[in-house]
């Protein structure tokens, strides 16, 4: 899968393998141990809808049943069990999303947007005097945890802390384990501390849930908010930034007033959904899915890119802007339920720059901006931009 997604062109490869295989593709996640590839747009919406024939629930994946995944591969931090709503079908999903859904109900949306704008503001300062930057490194890997550290009471070192785990942990590589047990030490140390009011603090609703029984539970609840939901910021983020910077277009349009930057993200969702493919979902039963003949306990990987790029759906781009018919945001019991705070990060982060920097130019070819490594997202690994100096 990593070779698949971090390919100088990943559509190419969908497409091809959708000519080869169809809506579904058989991939593997690291040497023999086999997945489907799910690219269909209308069989990806039928997976995520149905979670009474695809679970959620790794512990129904045959590799581990059957232990031919090792403990220690860099699948594992995002691809094993733990005690959250993402891992949990039914019932036990229900209450364990509970917490989720009214932590982002209480969210003052007025304040948030303040609190953000400043954090923003202050990563822009850092380098506006300078007329360079690497709006990647400098901007975006830091904008969605220094905007969700108010909400949760972190304070500014630890959100960098946190912030160098998030590339290890979703890049599945070798030190993925090393970063997730950094991660649990820091989420560990947030939960045992005295919490401020619930209406202040985020963590407060983790930590005293009713429906969040035992200090594993909360503890994932808390990495599942802090930590999965900060990469594909990120990639939001950088791409809606790369977008706006390579392709100019589609730059005019945002600064000339015909898009706002609402629809910038939107396209941006389209293109380059934050993430090109997500762990998992795994057959209850023999089924038959696009054509292919699926077996009790095959792991299902979404193909959100893919999905988005499917043929049969593709929005026209020159007329559909601001469509939000896409994946990106998954669908059915399990759709985020953070969308909210993300596009508010999103927008507020992608705004700031527009309205700080002048004159914003690549400093390298658009065909030399790579992404990191990973089965699971394109985030740009560099976006080194100049513009007019200014002092903030």
């Amino acid at each position: 899968m990593t070779s698949v997604v971090s390919s100088s062109d990943p559509h190419e490869v969908y497409r091809e393998l959708r000519t080869r295989h169809g809506a579904l593709a058989p991939v593997e996640l690291e040497p023999g141990l086999s997945a489907w590839l799910v690219m269909g747009y209308p069989e990806l919406l039928v997976v995520t809808r149905m979670e009474q024939l695809f679970s959620r629930d790794p512990r129904n994946w045959h590799a581990i049943r059957e232990q031919r995944i090792s403990p220690d591969s860099p699948l594992m931090p995002m691809m094993r069990y733990h005690p959250v709503c993402y891992h949990e079908d039914g019932a036990e999903h229900r209450r364990m999303r509970a917490p989720f859904d009214e932590g982002v109900g209480r969210l003052n949306e007025r304040a948030a947007r303040r609190q953000i704008e400043s954090r923003c503001h202050g990563l822009v300062a850092k380098f506006a005097a300078q007329g360079r930057a690497d709006l990647v490194s400098q901007y975006a890997a830091l904008a969605p945890m220094m905007s969700l550290a108010g909400l949760f009471g972190l304070d500014t070192a630890r959100s960098e802390e946190l912030v160098r785990t998030v590339y290890g942990v979703v890049g599945s590589g070798p030190d993925s384990e090393t970063a997730y047990q950094t991660q649990h030490r820091i989420i560990g140390d947030m939960l045992s501390r005295p919490r401020r009011a619930p209406e202040q603090d985020l963590t407060w609703t983790f930590a005293h849930h009713p429906n969040l029984r035992t200090d594993e539970e909360r503890f994932a609840a808390m990495h599942l908010t802090l930590i999965a939901a900060n990469m594909p910021a990120i990639s939001w983020i950088a791409h809606t930034l790369r977008m706006m910077i390579t392709d100019p277009r589609f730059a005019a349009q945002v600064r000339g007033g015909r898009l706002g930057v609402d629809d910038a993200l939107d396209e941006a969702l389209w293109r380059e959904p934050p993430m090109h493919a997500m762990p998992a979902r795994y057959v209850l039963h023999d089924t038959t899915l696009g054509g292919r003949r699926l077996r009790r306990g095959d792991c299902l990987v979404m193909g959100i890119a893919a999905a988005n790029d499917d043929p049969r759906i593709g929005p026209d781009e020159s007329e559909d802007w601001g469509n939000r018919a896409h994946l990106a945001f998954s669908a059915g019991p399990h759709r985020c339920p953070a969308q909210l705070p993300a596009r508010l990060i999103a927008r507020t982060a992608v705004r700031t720059v527009l309205n700080l920097l002048p004159d914003i130019e690549l400093t390298v070819l658009a065909a030399d901006l790579a992404p990191s490594p990973s089965p699971w997202t394109r985030v740009p690994a560099h976006l080194p931009v100049s513009f007019t100096p200014v002092t903030l």
